[in-house]
């Protein structure tokens, strides 16, 4: 088990010097890493450009944030154990601030955000999480599930909405409104995708599901694409 303060340090870069400097770094391990760091970055992209678009910026502002970002933390990050990248719960926050702020208000509250988080963990503040019900764990999870769900069903169907609105009762209204334009190459790529995560496991394949999902799912939009059926 690892110590505790291997788990966590203020020191700068502490996990990057210790998982390098101070240990030696063998050509086994080069290959794990770089084996990791291939699967999380056909995952991560995708995953980038996504969750930009669903927070209603352009979705190359998703790769400049997951590209960045990711070099930060891994420079200068205090743990060898902790994951970081896209994460989607932050698409329902992210969404309206977008919508009614624009861009450069979006990149405000990002760093009023990484300020506070800064300033929590040089106060040791972390630990509060553990005085967090569960129960408002669960119910905050199950939301934010129910309204990502709900802004996929856009590009899940290929219906036609540019903007979709900032509250919930409006984006059902306007997806029953756009029911009739279902795009059927764009149902037929998610059904694929879909099909794809839970079928995988079976073949008891090292490789996980996610990967082989990705990349059908683009052969087939290629494919759909070139038969004059854009996706």
């Amino acid at each position: 088990m690892p110590s505790r303060r291997h788990l966590f340090s203020l020191q700068f870069a502490y996990a990057l010097r210790e998982s390098v400097l101070r240990e030696p770094y063998t050509r086994q391990r080069f290959g794990q890493d770089a084996l990791a760091g291939l699967t999380v970055g056909i995952i991560a992209i995708p995953l980038a450009m996504a969750l930009a678009i669903a927070s209603g910026v352009a979705p190359q502002y998703g790769l400049y944030t997951a590209i960045i970002a990711g070099f930060l933390i891994a420079l200068a990050g205090g743990s060898r154990y902790s994951v970081s990248g896209s994460t989607a719960a932050f698409v329902v926050i992210l969404y309206p601030i977008a919508q009614s702020w624009g861009l450069g208000g979006l990149l405000v509250a990002t760093m009023m955000c990484g300020v506070i988080l800064v300033g929590m963990a040089l106060l040791r503040l972390g630990r509060l999480i553990q005085y967090i019900p569960e129960s408002v764990v669960l119910g905050f999870t199950a939301g934010i599930a129910v309204v990502i769900v709900t802004l996929q069903l856009k590009d899940l169907f290929g219906l036609p909405i540019g903007v979709m609105p900032e509250h919930f009762i409006d984006k059902l209204q306007v997806l029953a409104e756009q029911a009739g334009a279902v795009h059927l190459p764009s149902v037929a790529v998610a059904a694929l995708t879909l099909a794809v995560m839970p079928l995988w496991p079976r073949l008891r394949s090292p490789v996980p599901a996610y990967l082989p999902a990705v990349l059908l799912a683009s052969v087939d939009a290629l494919l759909l694409a070139g038969a004059g059926q854009p996706v």
